[in-house]
C-alpha cells in the first residue's frame, strides 16, 4: 500500500429497491436500478482495491449494516461506516472529519463513476503526497467525482447547491476564498440519469446479464418515445 497515512472513502447507498438510483427508476424500474447500483459499488471498491494507494473505508446510507455491505467488508477488506447528516454536504464533512482524525489526507468518491479507475485514484493520491491542499476531479454534469483534502472546513460544504450544475462551479469559490492550492484531473461522468444509460453501455463492462437489462430497458424508452 503506497499511502498508508491517507484514506479512500466511497460513498455508498444500499442497493435497495425504490431507493438507490431513483433517477434510473423510470427506465429500469425500482429492481433494475438497484441491480445496477449493486453492481456500481462493486466494480468501484474493485477499482479502489487495485489503485493498492490507501486503506479503504466504505461509507453507508441506508441501512449500514445491510447484508450487501457485509459481504463487501469481507470480499474487499474495507472498513464500514454509517453515513450522518441531513444532506449531502453533512454527510460529505462528517465522514472526512472521522478519516482525517486518524490520517494525513482523505480522498473521497461515489460509487457510480464507471471511468474512475486505479489510475485515476493513484493519481489523486500523488497530488495529495506532493503537497496539494486538495485534488478535485470535476463531473461533466457541474458537479465533482472525487475530492481529496487534508482539512475538513466546513466551508466547502455549506450552502452548496448540491445535485445541481453550479456545484463545481462554486467549489472552486470556496477553494479560493480558502487560499489553498488545489490540482483539478481530468472531467469525468457518472451514471445518474436515463440519458446516461446508453454511454454505460458502450464501454463494454456490464456482466452479460445487466447489459441486456440495460438494453432492453433503453429498447423500451426508444419505442415509448416513438409511439409519443
Amino acid at each position: 500500500m503506497r499511502y498508508p497515512q491517507g484514506r479512500l472513502l466511497v460513498m455508498a447507498k444500499a442497493p435497495l429497491a425504490g431507493i438507490a438510483k431513483t433517477r434510473l427508476i423510470p427506465a429500469l424500474g425500482a429492481e433494475g436500478a438497484a441491480i445496477l447500483q449493486r453492481y456500481l459499488i462493486e466494480r468501484q471498491l474493485a477499482e479502489a482495491v487495485s489503485a493498492e494507494s490507501a486503506p479503504i473505508q466504505l461509507w453507508c446510507a441506508e441501512e449500514c449494516l445491510h447484508p450487501f455491505f457485509i459481504e463487501c467488508r469481507e470480499r474487499f477488506g474495507v472498513t464500514l461506516h454509517c453515513q450522518q447528516g441531513n444532506d449531502l454536504g453533512e454527510r460529505l464533512l462528517y465522514a472526512l472529519e472521522s478519516a482525517l482524525s486518524e490520517a494525513d489526507f482523505t480522498i473521497v468518491i461515489g460509487c457510480d463513476i464507471p471511468e474512475l479507475n486505479a489510475e485515476v485514484l493513484q493519481e489523486a493520491c500523488v497530488a495529495m503526497q506532493q503537497g496539494a491542499d486538495a485534488v478535485i476531479v470535476p463531473a461533466e454534469d457541474g458537479g465533482y467525482t472525487l475530492l481529496g483534502i487534508r482539512r475538513a472546513e466546513p466551508l466547502l460544504f455549506s450552502q452548496i447547491d448540491w445535485g445541481s450544475d453550479r456545484v463545481m462551479a462554486q467549489t472552486r469559490e470556496r477553494l479560493h476564498s480558502l487560499g489553498w492550492r488545489w490540482r483539478e484531473l481530468d472531467a469525468l461522468w457518472d451514471v445518474d440519469r436515463p440519458q446516461d444509460l446508453a454511454r454505460l453501455l458502450r464501454l463494454e463492462i456490464l456482466p452479460d446479464r445487466i447489459q441486456r437489462m440495460v438494453a432492453m430497458a433503453l429498447s423500451q424508452v426508444d419505442n415509448r418515445q416513438r409511439i409519443k
